[in-house]
């Protein structure tokens, strides 16, 4: 009897150290894939240590406002935001550049979609545009700009006509540029996660 259960023992520790190995293998899979798709350079440990502590990727920074960086109305609603925002709390990307692409597949959006809509990504799964991503961003500024969000009180619907109505109409009462216009005030870029790749565009 005392030899069966021996047996039976060595059998199940085998087949643990086989899923744990199992396990390793996968995880350390799955980090390279994403190390190697994500458009930010992150230093990644892929030690076995490491998969174990490693929980949730967090190669999407929080608070980050994808915008058209050609528009001329859209480029000054930034510059007012970086003024007002003395805590740096906001970040900011223009939907043209290739940084903006994991902030669109985390939200399921399309550029066209934030082109028409900016968008403002808060945190994992936790996003808004239009009139009420202007809402969210008012909010985290400090007063008395955040008293502004009183403005939650207009139903979403006409909110959101106004908005719409205005970026229909923008490029033609504001004018378009050819590039991103960050780039012609460059003391602006220590604000975009897209500021390397801007700065390579225009070198």
């Amino acid at each position: 009897m005392k030899k069966m259960n021996m047996i039976t023992m060595k059998r199940g520790v085998a087949r643990s150290l086989t899923d744990t190995s199992t396990f390793r293998s996968s995880s350390l899979s799955f980090l390279r894939s994403l190390s190697s798709t994500s458009s930010t350079t992150v230093d990644v440990d892929v030690s076995a240590s490491s998969v174990a502590k490693l929980v949730t990727p967090t190669f999407l920074q929080p608070r980050v406002v994808l915008y058209d960086g050609v528009c001329h109305l859209c480029h000054q609603g930034v510059k007012w935001v970086i003024r007002a925002d003395k805590d740096r709390k906001i970040k900011f990307c223009c939907v043209q550049s290739n940084a903006a692409e994991p902030y669109l597949r985390a939200s399921g959006l399309q550029r066209e979609d934030v082109l028409r809509r900016f968008l403002f990504i808060e945190g994992l799964n936790v996003f808004s545009q239009g009139s009420t991503a202007a809402l969210r961003v008012l909010s985290y500024l400090p007063l008395p700009y955040s008293a502004l969000s009183w403005l939650w009180v207009i139903p979403t619907p006409i909110r959101d006509a106004v908005y719409d109505y205005i970026a229909k109409n923008r490029y033609k009462w504001f004018g378009k540029a050819e590039d991103c216009l960050v780039l012609q005030e460059k003391e602006l870029l220590e604000r975009f996660i897209d500021r390397d790749e801007m700065m390579k565009r225009d070198s």
